[in-house]
């Protein structure tokens, strides 16, 4: 129903649940609509996995301990373009999980990863890149520590950003509180921040972004119908 009335899938938040609720739920999902998507998967949750659904049905990201069950084809192309940054290997997780989302809402995904300001030069071809060579509609970007990389890009660019804060970091301000509050308080416009680690909250608002921006730019604005014809 919410992909539906919002374009975006339901995704089951499985670290709040034991793992025979987490299966319960996917294999509703999956005769229901033929995907289930799993996050914060854990071991015991991915060993179970395994064992139940075939490498048929079964895709996994490791980094961002995402599964997704599909009985059916692939997500629709949208033709939405996402531009994924991190500032550090150990932003990857977050962000990847962002990726996938947006993989599975249609779009396009293109990242550069470790590109932070301790080494400011990392930055500017892999920027160039995903904006000449790919044009993607939106950024995200993912950075922990002093979370000063989602400001400095919103700054040079002339795109929507989104700042994806993670619990990278330790002492006062670590577990990714720093990066939140930095890119709170940042002065570059354009920046959108979401909570700590939420990689799929990033992902639906880069998606809905991009692929609304692949609308108009073909003429064919997709206008959600809210009517008894949808909610049946």
């Amino acid at each position: 129903m919410r992909e539906r009335f919002k374009g975006a899938p339901e995704v089951i938040y499985t670290a709040s649940k034991t793992d025979e609720q987490s299966l319960e739920i996917a294999e509703q999902f999956l005769q229901r609509t033929g995907r289930a998507i799993l996050s914060r998967v854990s071991s015991s949750l991915q060993a179970r996995l395994d064992e139940q659904y075939g490498d048929s049905e079964l895709e996994w990201y490791p980094a961002s301990r995402i599964a997704v069950l599909r009985r059916g084809p692939q997500p629709e192309r949208k033709g939405g373009r996402v531009g994924v940054l991190t500032a550090g290997t150990s932003d990857r997780p977050a962000a990847e999980e962002a990726a996938v989302v947006c993989q599975e809402m249609g779009c396009t995904v293109h990242a550069q990863y470790d590109v932070g300001v301790a080494g400011l030069h990392r930055l500017f071809d892999p920027l160039k890149r995903l904006l000449n060579e790919y044009d993607v509609d939106v950024l995200i970007v993912a950075a922990g520590m002093d979370g000063a990389l989602p400001s400095v890009v919103s700054g040079l660019v002339d795109i929507p950003v989104i700042g994806l804060p993670t619990a990278v970091g330790y002492g006062m301000g670590g577990q990714g509180h720093g990066a939140l509050v930095a890119m709170l308080q940042t002065c570059a416009p354009g920046l959108a921040v979401v909570n700590i680690d939420n990689g799929v909250g990033a992902g639906v608002t880069a998606a809905l972004i991009a692929n609304r921006a692949e609308s108009q730019r073909t003429g064919r604005l997709e206008r959600v119908q809210h009517t008894a014809e949808t909610a049946e």
